[in-house]
């Protein structure tokens, strides 16, 4: 009997077989049907992962990945990287606004496999389905709605954060905020038409002093630095372009606390508000703005009662609130009562499967010692003893450093060498070897730790070491699958795959005018001058995402130097 084989391939999504046997003589047929593997097993099928935002975080997690391990999308509503550190300079004409801004494209076409962008922003997040819901800006599809869904396997959030108006009535009407480009293009077009109306033959000098009179609400590195930019575009600029009215110039800079710059040594802080008085910046600290009308501020201090300020132009940098897309995605995950996202050690968004989180939208819960102390215990007590030994706490303690650096930080504020001195006040004679602690002793000993547990900074240096951070950890996946290297899980059997993400303080700059910056750089090593301004220039200039915008950024510096900064009103 001679049998034929015929086998057809069902047109689908998942492949499927059909194989017909036929005998020529006999006209007997078997027919066998069979599945393929659906696409989703496929062990070759690379990953996808979905990056929201070209800011700090989003941007260093991309220059960092190795993208042909992955799928990449990246998706945000502006297709380009901007240097944030340098918006002051952009105010007031120092810095071109194009010098600090680099082309998402240009970045990603350096990197290896297929990475797609789209400009469009996320509107609302499925993380039980792993399904985004996006919406272009700058088109619409068929239907005229512009919305199209995207699915993930890894989900990196870095869309950042919005400024914060504390809902003070007004201030979004009526201020110009610091956080984009073109907050920072609007800002130096508003400078230059105040000027130019002052200049109006047709206005009492009463309103020519009004228009002249610049807020800065916030003292913070933001409002410190568009002051100081500020100062120095009148005094060095517009003074000799408009002689007639440069004595009626007046910048004020209001802050709720008692000082500025706050986050400081207080040195720097010192140093900042007599320079500011010298320079003839007023600064009102113990103020708070209560209402921002549209030619006058309202504020109140407990000592001086309520007063009203007329001015020219406002500009608001008091902080940074969530994104509402953050907010509706906060509230689905149980999140609702915080004020900003929060995440693990490991920069994981609890409760959601494979979504990580960084930059400004986010911050790490650091988990408290006293939460899992009893597990803790558990775990050093590998003889079941009931007590702890020196030698058993000193076998997890780098384990415990690692997962809870509070207690690193616990035992260097107290200056303590080694263990013994950090149960010294739990029980007994530190000098012996045989010290055992209970369960409750071991408690004491920890009770203190979780005081030194820290919040990081919204800066775009915590940002950068973020995305950096969770760009190692993609790129290892694997590996860490097979060879996890971070420290002991303390509920669960084994390690975990990566070490906790530590952020490690490079320093900060706070540029205060007439070619004078301070600088607080690890150590407490406070620098304040000329000295401090070239390295300022030079660490700004290295931090650039590419030679290009390092060039134009240099560039901008010496023609400003050279020729002035321009008055243009474009």
């Amino acid at each position: 009997m001679n049998f034929s084989a015929f086998i057809f391939k069902q047109r689908s999504s998942i492949p499927k077989y059909i194989v017909v046997l036929s005998a020529a003589s006999g006209g007997a047929s078997l027919v066998a049907y069979a599945d393929s593997k659906p696409a989703d097993e496929n062990p070759t099928r690379k990953k996808k992962v979905v990056v929201l935002g070209t800011g700090w975080g989003g941007t260093t997690f991309l220059r960092n990945l190795d993208s042909s391990q992955y799928d990449v999308q990246v998706i945000s509503p502006r297709n380009y990287f901007a240097f944030t550190p340098l918006l002051p300079s952009v105010t007031c004409g120092t810095v071109e606004p194009r010098s600090i801004v680099e082309p998402i494209r240009r970045i990603l076409e350096k990197k290896k496999g297929n990475i797609k962008f789209w400009e469009a922003e996320c509107f609302k997040v499925d993380p039980k389905n792993k399904k985004l819901y996006c919406r272009s800006n700058i088109g619409t599809n068929l239907d005229g709605t512009g919305e199209f869904l995207v699915d993930y396997d890894y989900l990196v959030v870095a869309v950042g954060a919005r400024s914060n108006t504390f809902n003070t009535p007004g201030v979004v009407e009526h201020c110009h905020f610091l956080k984009e480009v073109e907050d920072a293009q609007r800002i130096r077009r508003s400078v230059m038409d105040c000027f130019e109306q002052a200049s109006l033959p047709n206005i009492s000098d009463e309103e020519r002093r009004r228009k002249l009179h610049f807020v800065i609400v916030g003292g913070g590195p933001t409002g410190v630095e568009f002051a100081a930019e500020l100062h120095d575009f009148v005094s060095e600029d517009l003074s000799r372009l408009y002689p007639a009215i440069k004595d009626l110039v007046n910048i004020s800079l209001i802050e709720a606390g008692e000082h500025i710059l706050t986050m400081f040594d207080k040195r720097i802080t010192e140093f900042a508000e007599h320079k500011f008085q010298r320079d003839g910046i007023d600064v009102k600290t113990g103020y708070k703005v209560v209402a921002v009308g549209p030619d006058s501020i309202k504020m109140q201090k407990s000592a001086v009662g309520e007063v009203q300020v007329p001015y020219g132009m406002a500009v608001w940098s008091t902080g940074i609130g969530t994104r509402p897309f953050i907010s509706e995605f906060m509230k689905q995950i149980g999140q609702g009562s915080r004020r900003v996202l929060a995440t693990d050690e490991w920069l994981r968004v609890p409760e959601c499967e494979d979504v990580y989180a960084v930059g400004d939208c986010a911050t790490i819960n650091q988990r408290k010692v006293m939460e899992d102390v009893s597990a803790i215990f558990k775990v050093a007590d590998k003889d079941n003893s009931g007590t702890l030994t020196i030698k058993e706490i000193q076998d997890v303690l780098d384990d415990i450093c690692v997962r809870y650096p509070q207690v690193e930080l616990y035992m260097k504020s107290k200056q303590m060498s080694d263990i013994r001195a950090f149960i010294a006040d739990a029980q007994g004679d530190e000098k012996k070897e045989s010290i055992e602690l209970s369960i409750e002793e071991f408690k004491k000993a920890l009770a203190n730790v979780d005081s030194q547990v820290k919040f990081l900074p919204a800066t775009a240096q915590v940002a950068s070491q973020q995305g950096e951070y969770l760009a190692r950890c993609f790129n290892k996946m694997k590996e860490a699958e097979e060879h996890p290297k971070g420290p002991v899980r303390i509920r669960e059997p084994g390690r975990h795959r990566f070490r906790p993400f530590r952020y490690q303080h490079l320093g900060q700059f706070a540029p205060l005018g007439g070619e004078q910056t301070a600088a607080q750089l690890p150590g407490d090593w406070i620098s304040i001058g000329q000295s401090s301004q070239w390295l300022w220039y030079s660490v700004y200039a290295s931090k650039q995402v590419s030679w290009r915008t390092r060039m134009l950024v240099v560039t901008d510096w010496m023609r400003c130097f050279i020729f002035g900064r321009d008055s243009s009103c474009i």
